[in-house]
This record gives structure tokens, C-alpha cells and sequence, in this order.
């Protein structure tokens, strides 16, 4: 095959000899073959504008030093990312950034995370030269959640060109010039009722754009970090949740190309104390004779919820169950075949609505979906009916009601306390525990292993991040043991375990694994396809 015609080109980097696609630029190339380039300016999700001179990095042949986040690979190329001439150019521009930056490090939020500190400490030099004070441009509110600290600012312009090119919603500027260059927004005009300015502070390298939420909240080395999936909308963007003194302090963005890119916004953001619940249900309830709720332990209780399972099921009693669309499919697919169990029943769900779905023009895959929970599509696949108001049994006293989740509504609670049987699996003492026969504790979604399907039909994965009440249970294993003892089967140890079991009765599923799904996600099967025999995923 002629050169021309290849899709790659092989270059030396730093005496390595490799192979790498053509349309790279030197950065993206040299992170591929797992060599980091210190940068400001650059973002991959941005445009490169080559104005921190960070990247500087020397290319044999060529007669001076080469910016690498605009430099495209070539056939034959030689990159020094290390050589002399390369660590004395970082080395200078630092030393340019260092004269004004303050020395807020003990007081700075990104102190932990920032870039600026991490080059200086790898290869900064050891005292500053200059003599000269400080310029000192002081704080501004940008509206929002952001807080601007013109001192700490390196003008690398990542927060202008994401409000133009991504958010295109063009609030921010440069004002001034040299080193009295500050971000400004126009006029009295902030960043405020932009739902996706929060995401200006995730991609400042340093500590200039702060979040009022985060402020002076926690030391990022304090924090505990892991992946999930964000359960406030059905758009499902890749998140981690970081955790202090198990309490979560705030959730960020998780790189999906399929799903948010490098984005999510401040609605998700924004709402996560709802996790970090109160009163919780800390040990398995069921209802005395006297009608007072007693704690009792697992083994009593799920014997006890067994026999008038049975009983139920043997007089023909109707079923209804309400799903919980902040729950993963594990819970909620165990939780419809239980209702089948029981002789075939109602599934049912709620989910609000907002008012308009909000979506990034510069990424029109992500938007803030109209459906505010994570897994209203999970639901739908399984065979749940979503309803204003989900019901108990019309028929009075004759029926078993089975609720998932602390999103039950008042009016099902009430509806309940018609039924003969009020099953409520809860995470949180609420207004469902004055009907229920049965409080079983659960853990959310951040306590748990599992999956949601987004709105596009993609099954993504999130882990636990917070530890539960000791005597919590996840959904799938509390619902797994009730179907095992109904069933005379086994109980599925593990949440793959759990999942494998919705592919034996659900064709979306089949043939999905944890493996398979891994970190991005995988789409469910089609039916269609399945239906003609093709099976696979689309």
C-alpha cells in the first residue's frame, strides 16, 4: 500500500518508534503512547489556540520549538519532549506565570488538583527572580455558582472558548491587556441561567474559577472518588462522585464520547444532597399485632414476608408494584419478575417531568432531559407503565402492593392503605412506612453496584460510593432472596449476577454482561432484530 494511502505514520518519541493515526497532533499522539505533555491552553474538547506555550517540545529538523497541541504528526518525525532546549522553554514560561500568581495554595480550592502546582513542583525553578510586587486583581461573582479570582488566572481562555464553542453562548471575554488581562462577562450580565456554565470551573487548570457550592468545602486529597452514572435525568452522563466522612461533597463529569463528552449540567450537578440521606431505615420492620412497627432481624423478617407471600398468592390476590426509576435494572427487573411470581400483576412508576429539555448545542447528543431520573428507559424495557400517580389495587383490602424506592407518592402510600399487604423496600423513613407491613432497608444507587439505561438505550454501569447502614441491603439482593424462597431456586450473589438474570427474560438485555458494558456503556439489543433471529447488540 503506497504511504499515501495509510491511515497512520510512524514517529519517534523520545527514542521510542511508533505507529499512530496520521489526524493526530503531537499531544494526543504522545498521550496514546502514555507520554503526558504539560499544557494550560489545550482541551480536548476545545479548540487549541496554542497561547499557554506550555507544550513546547522539540521536533527534529524543524527550526525552532513546536507548540504540540497544534503540531500534526508526520511521517518520520523526531519529538523531544525532554530534550534541554524542551524543559528550559516550560521551565521559563512558569517561572512568567509564577511572577504574579499569589501563594494561595493553603487557601485555594484546587490546591491538590491544579496543574499550575503540579508542573512547578515537577520542574519549577527552585526561587523566583523577580523583585517586583504582585499584581492584584481581586474576586468577581460571574453569576451562578462561579467565583472568578482574576490573581490566580493564567489567561489560558479554556472558560471563554467552552462558553463560545461548546455552550455558544458567548458571556465571556478577555478584557484589558498584558498582565492587567482579566475574564470579564459584558456589562452586568453574568453566567447566571446558563445551565452549563459549571463546567467552566471543572476545566480551569488552576484556581481562578471557583465553585460558591465547593468553596472552602473539603481538601481534595481528603477525597474519596469513583465512577457512576449521574441519576438526576435520563440522559445518564458519566460522573464521579467525591465522597468525604461518607457524605457526598460533589459530583463532577466522567469522559464518555458516546454519552456527555467531558460535560454535565449544573442541574445534575447541583443535585446531590438528596444522597446524602437522613433518618434512615436502619434494620427490617414488620407490623405487630398491636399495630406498632417492629425492628427484627432479616432472617425473621423475610420468613415471615415469605409466608404471607404465599398466602397471597395462593388466594389469587392481585399485585401491584411500583418500580423506582432512581433504581438500577437489577432492582427494578427482580422486582417485576417477583410481581410474576405472585400470578402477574400491575408495574408501574413515577418520574417528574421538567419543563423543557435543555440541550448543549456545541454536543447535541447531552442535554438535560425532560425525565428527571436516571432510569425511566430501564423501566420501560422491563414492562413498567410510567402514570401521574402510581395506585394500589382498585379492589379495596384484596390486593398485595410492592413499592421500591423513597420516590413513592403520597397518593400510592394512601392507595395502600386499602391493600391487604403493603411491602415498602426503602432507603429512608418517609410517609410510606404509616401503610407498610413491611419496611425492608435498602441502599440508593450511590451505596450499590448496578445499571441504568438511558434515554438512547445505552446500559451503563455505576459503583458504590458511600458505605450504607450496616443492615441495608441492596435491592436486587433483598428481591433475589423473596424469589428464591417463592421459587425454590437460588439467590444471585452478585449484582452480575442480578443483571445476567434480566437477559434470561428480557430479549434488550440478553447477551449483555458487566464485562461487556465495562466503563462505557453498551447499547441494548433491538427487539426487532431479535425477533428475526439475528440477535447482538446494536
Amino acid at each position: 500500500m503506497a504511504n499515501e494511502q495509510k491511515d497512520t505514520v510512524t514517529i519517534t518519541l523520545n527514542g521510542v518508534q511508533a505507529e499512530v493515526p496520521k489526524d493526530l497532533r503531537i499531544i494526543e499522539a504522545a498521550e496514546q503512547l502514555g507520554v503526558g505533555i504539560a499544557h494550560y491552553c489545550y482541551h480536548p474538547g476545545l479548540s487549541a489556540p496554542a497561547m499557554c506555550r506550555m507544550c513546547l517540545v522539540e521536533v527534529e529538523g524543524a527550526p525552532k520549538l513546536a507548540p504540540a497541541c497544534v503540531t500534526q504528526v508526520a511521517e518520520g518525525q523526531v519529538i523531544h519532549t525532554e530534550s534541554e532546549r524542551s524543559r528550559e522553554a516550560r521551565q521559563g514560561t512558569l517561572e512568567f506565570y509564577l511572577a504574579n500568581h499569589p501563594l494561595d495554595c493553603p487557601v485555594c480550592d484546587k490546591s491538590g488538583e491544579c496543574k499550575l502546582q503540579d508542573y512547578t513542583h515537577a520542574e519549577g525553578a527552585k526561587h523566583g527572580r523577580s523583585i517586583e510586587p504582585k499584581r492584584v486583581l481581586g474576586q468577581d461573582d460571574f453569576g451562578g455558582d462561579i467565583l472568578y479570582d482574576g490573581d490566580r488566572c493564567i489567561m489560558c481562555t479554556r472558560c471563554v472558548r467552552f462558553m463560545r464553542e461548546v455552550a455558544e453562548d458567548d458571556r465571556l471575554c478577555v478584557v484589558q491587556r498584558g498582565h492587567r488581562s482579566v475574564i470579564d462577562t459584558f456589562f452586568e450580565h453574568g453566567v447566571e441561567g446558563n445551565l452549563w456554565a459549571g463546567n467552566i470551573v471543572d476545566i480551569c487548570p488552576v484556581g481562578a474559577l471557583l465553585s460558591k457550592d465547593f468553596l472552602h468545602k473539603a481538601r481534595v486529597w481528603d477525597l474519596d472518588n469513583g465512577p457512576s452514572i449521574c441519576p438526576n435525568c435520563s440522559q445518564g452522563c458519566n460522573i464521579r462522585i467525591d465522597t468525604r466522612d461518607n457524605l457526598v461533597m460533589r459530583l463532577r463529569p466522567r469522559s464518555n464520547p458516546d454519552v456527555n463528552s467531558y460535560w454535565m449540567c449544573d442541574y445534575g450537578r447541583h443535585s446531590y444532597e438528596w444522597m446524602n440521606l437522613q433518618e434512615r431505615v436502619e434494620a427490617p420492620l414488620m407490623r405487630a399485632a398491636d399495630g406498632t412497627l417492629t425492628a427484627g432481624s432479616w432472617q425473621n423478617t423475610v420468613h415471615a414476608l415469605l409466608d404471607r407471600l404465599r398466602s397471597a398468592r395462593a388466594k389469587g390476590a392481585t399485585v401491584t408494584v411500583i418500580g423506582s426509576p432512581f433504581h438500577g435494572n437489577e432492582d427494578n427487573g427482580l422486582l417485576a419478575r417477583l410481581a410474576q411470581v405472585l400470578g402477574g400483576g400491575d408495574l408501574r412508576f413515577q418520574a417528574d417531568r421538567a419543563a423543557d429539555e435543555v440541550v448543549l448545542p456545541g454536543f447535541p447528543k447531552l442535554a438535560r432531559r425532560r425525565d428527571l431520573a436516571a432510569n425511566v428507559r430501564g423501566l420501560e424495557v422491563l414492562g413498567y407503565a410510567q402514570s401521574a400517580a402510581p395506585t394500589a389495587p382498585a379492589a379495596p383490602r384484596a390486593g398485595v402492593v410492592i413499592a421500591l424506592g423513597n420516590d413513592v407518592t403520597a397518593e400510592a402510600v394512601a392507595a395502600a392503605h386499602g391493600a391487604e399487604m403493603f411491602v415498602a423496600i426503602v432507603a429512608q423513613a418517609n410517609a410510606a412506612l404509616s401503610a407498610a407491613d413491611f419496611v425492608l432497608p435498602t441502599t440508593t444507587f450511590a451505596e450499590a453496584e448496578g445499571t441504568f439505561t438511558n434515554v438512547e438505550g445505552r446500559v451503563q454501569r455505576f459503583w458504590p460510593a458511600l458505605q450504607p447502614p450496616a443492615l441495608a441491603r441492596p435491592a436486587w439482593q433483598i428481591l433475589g432472596v423473596l424469589l428464591a424462597g417463592l421459587e425454590d431456586g437460588t439467590a444471585p450473589a452478585t449484582a452480575g449476577d442480578a443483571f445476567l438474570l434480566l437477559g434470561d427474560r428480557h430479549a434488550e438485555f440478553s447477551g449483555l454482561s458487566y464485562d461487556m458494558i465495562g466503563a462505557r456503556g453498551a447499547l441494548i439489543n433491538d427487539p426487532v432484530t431479535i425477533g428475526a433471529g439475528a440477535g447482538g447488540t446494536t
